[in-house]
């Protein structure tokens, strides 16, 4: 029987078990032997992580290829807009390419945590939440994507991938399923 770890990573942990410098990592949180994640989350991003010691699953959740969906939360600098949603759903240019949001809408402020530390507010500018579902995961893409429509993201947190959430894990919690 395969093991599958869900983990809420908290904000700047590296989501490798070891690192040459200071950084948190997830050895730090899980103690769970010969698991890996399934998967990055940026060290400035929070949210659910999988590990698993199966490799198939490991590779269905982390390849592009089968399309799994990946739920984020994204605070934004400015007022979103159904517009900006809509405009992301039809999909911006980046770098490496056009990516879209397979659905994106806006939402309330969630009901998580306070990160350590709080984000810059400023203000002048108002901040808004998105809720966006993407189906590839490249290197900092739905901040990639906010900022293409002039909402930097001050906030990531990845709530749901495919079937499984963050459930009420508290950062730094992880739960053996």
């Amino acid at each position: 029987m395969s093991k599958l770890v869900i983990f809420n990573k908290p904000f700047q942990v590296l989501c490798q078990f070891t690192d040459d410098g200071d950084r948190k990592t997830l050895s730090d949180y899980i103690n769970v032997k010969d698991v890996y994640p399934a998967g990055r989350l940026d060290y400035d991003s929070e949210g659910l992580m999988i590990l698993t010691d199966d490799g198939k699953l490991q590779a269905k959740i982390s390849d592009p290829r089968y399309k799994l969906p990946k739920t984020y939360w994204a605070q934004v600098e400015g007022s979103a807009t159904q517009k900006d949603c809509d405009t992301l759903m039809k999909g911006v240019k980046l770098k490496d390419g056009p990516a879209r949001a397979v659905s994106c809408r806006l939402i309330p402020e969630p009901d998580i945590w306070e990160r350590v530390p709080p984000i810059r507010v400023r203000k002048s500018i108002p901040d808004s939440w998105i809720e966006l579902v993407i189906d590839e995961g490249r290197n900092r893409q739905v901040r990639r994507m906010t900022a293409a429509i002039k909402l930097p993201t001050l906030r990531l947190v990845r709530a749901a991938i495919g079937e499984w959430s963050l459930e009420n894990l508290k950062p730094g919690q992880f739960k053996l399923l």
